[in-house]
């Protein structure tokens, strides 16, 4: 039980940029180092996670810690991903006024954004990978980035919408479609 929490507490400790740019770390302490999960299978958490209500990177944390240890398991590896953001949080509180407006402290923060975009895009390649995404179907993540992006589609009624799509799609290749 503790070494979920330990596990869960490091990712939500040395991790910038929230729950996306989490998912290096998640994958490597978790499918690489424990193989508490496959690839395919944090693919799939992944995409619930984010179909969930919630935190992102805390719903990761739930199904893996519900899969290890069940409802103990869950809420120890939820507080483990929590408490790293809630003592930041509080720290800095107490010193935002101190810091505010300080021009080292803005330009540090303006140099870590780039570094967040690419701890985001790495694990967007991984995951195209893991799904398989090819030149023939390439359009589905276009098209819902598009959706979501542009038309202010809601992410669950892309992914709900997806989902039917491959079910139907899939029916139709076997040939028991309608």
């Amino acid at each position: 039980m503790f070494e979920l929490f330990r596990t869960f507490f490091q990712i939500g400790l040395f991790t910038i940029g929230g729950g996306y740019a989490m998912i290096p770390l998640i994958e490597q302490k978790v499918v690489d180092q424990r193989a508490w999960v496959s690839r395919e299978e944090l693919l799939d958490l992944i995409a619930v996670a984010q179909a969930c209500p919630g935190i992102f990177a805390v719903n990761i944390s739930i199904f893996i810690g519900l899969k290890r240890r069940g409802a103990w398991g869950a809420m120890v590896s939820a507080l483990g991903t929590c408490l790293p953001s809630f003592l930041c949080i509080l720290l800095i509180a107490f010193v935002f006024q101190e810091f505010r407006g300080n021009r080292w402290v803005e330009s540090f923060f303006l140099g870590i954004r780039p570094a967040v975009v690419a701890l985001i895009l790495l694990p967007v390649l991984r995951m195209a990978r893991s799904a398989k995404i090819s030149r023939r179907n390439v359009w589905i993540p276009i098209l819902s980035a598009f959706l979501i992006w542009r038309l202010g589609v809601s992410p669950l009624f892309v992914v709900m919408a997806a989902g039917i799509a491959g079910y139907a799609c899939g029916q139709y290749l076997k040939g028991d479609f309608l």
